[in-house]
């Protein structure tokens, strides 16, 4: 295969990826939109609701990196399409309205395989891909997480405005059943020629770099879904929104995230380092911004926009910044972000939740500039760890 063609065909494994990151996100992510209805349906608090989000992303944590050691050998394909195949199982019992602690069950069923999924689209990318155009592919596959909120996520969250919260779950599915179709169809067979062994990809745990790295991505996203776990809620409460608006303000989010994804996976090429912490800084300087802002409408497009902006490269960025501590194990090391990174979403989701509940719905933008400084400590810690041993390979000569 020349290199032309084999440029075309990994562009085609990172899109048709793209497409099954866009159905599970809109899975994993779509219930922020409807909260307030499924809270009122239920009859239930906003933060026992947001239990819906933590559980699936608790799920992903407490299971994710072992299923991903031990399918590891497993074709990649098959694991996708089996992935997918979870999403739209639950999507369809979801769309019913069971009693809550069997919707909870269905959330709970497709984050088994989510980290798995992942760890297939961005591990082959890795494997096949130049160097110099990991970081561009890796963008497109994450790319569905932004592109989940410029489409699916809004257009559920104004469909549940008119007809229900239910017919979020419906349209979800459509988009499951349509991955299921591009991976079936787009994505090779794709069987795994060198297994690496549990040992050797467990090994990295050892590294105190790639601990700093972990404690850094939990954090990262603790930030973000803080504050963006109750998105809906907070716009209606405290910046008087309706369900309408809220729907084009996701629409909003979603459209700023994308690009500033897309800029995110060139800006990664040139310094990991420097690029995540540019991004990070908006989870500081986003309460402050949201706290004067007032309730003018179109004073709030340029505060969403800049929310999104900030947020949406915070997958890529973690997924760059884990992958940069262990280039021996970046399957393993991926599926550690998906891990840890939605043990981010169930702290930020909790810690979010209880701060409504005890505080005000206020508390939360500054909840995250909480967990933002405690990550750029954690950035500062492996910045110092990397100089130390620079300076001792210096001074042995190696």
């Amino acid at each position: 295969m020349d290199s032309k063609n084999s440029g075309t065909g990994i562009k085609k494994i990172a899109y048709t990826g793209c497409l099954g990151a866009l159905s599970i996100i809109s899975t994993e992510f779509g219930i922020i939109g409807v909260l307030p209805q499924v809270a009122s349906h239920y009859n239930i608090g906003i933060d026992e609701a947001g239990s819906l989000l933590s559980a699936f992303a608790l799920t992903i944590f407490i299971i994710g990196p072992f299923l991903v050691l031990l399918t590891s050998g497993i074709d990649r394909k098959k694991m996708m399409l089996w992935a997918i195949s979870f999403f739209l199982i639950s999507n369809i019992g979801s769309a019913f309205a069971p009693p809550f602690w069997l919707l909870i069950l269905l959330r709970i069923l497709p984050a088994i395989l989510q980290p798995v999924f992942f760890s297939a689209a961005v591990g082959t990318i890795i494997r096949t891909a130049s160097k110099r155009d990991q970081h561009k592919l890796m963008g497109i596959v994450i790319g569905g997480i932004a592109l989940a909120q410029v489409t699916v996520i809004p257009l559920t969250t104004y469909m549940s405005s008119l007809y229900g919260w239910q017919i979020s779950f419906v349209i979800q599915g459509i988009i499951s059943l349509i991955a299921l179709a591009g991976i079936f169809t787009f994505i090779p067979t794709m069987p795994v020629k060198e297994k690496l062994s549990y040992g050797s990809q467990l090994l990295i745990l050892k590294k105190p770099r790639f601990i700093i790295s972990i404690i850094f991505n939990v954090l990262l996203i603790s930030a973000w879904f803080s504050t963006y776990s109750y998105f809906a809620d907070y716009l209606g409460k405290v910046k008087m929104m309706t369900g309408q608006e809220i729907s084009y303000m996701l629409l909003l989010f979603g459209i700023t995230g994308v690009i500033a994804n897309w800029l995110t996976g060139r800006l990664l090429s040139r310094n990991i380092v420097l690029t995540t912490a540019f991004f990070l800084l908006g989870t500081i300087l986003l309460p402050i911004i949201l706290q004067f802002s007032g309730e003018n409408f179109y004073v709030q497009i340029l505060v969403i926009s800049f929310w999104g902006i900030m947020y949406g490269p915070a997958f890529l960025t973690a997924i760059s910044y884990m992958i940069d501590a262990a280039p021996e194990a970046p399957e393993f090391a991926n599926s550690l972000q998906s891990s840890f990174g939605n043990l981010g979403v169930f702290t930020g989701t909790l810690v979010g939740g209880w701060f409504i509940v005890n505080v005000g719905i206020n508390s939360i933008a500054w909840v995250g500039a909480g967990f933002g400084i405690l990550a750029f400590l954690t950035m500062i810690s492996r910045e110092i760890l990397d100089r130390q041993v620079k300076l001792k390979l210096k001074e042995t000569g190696i």
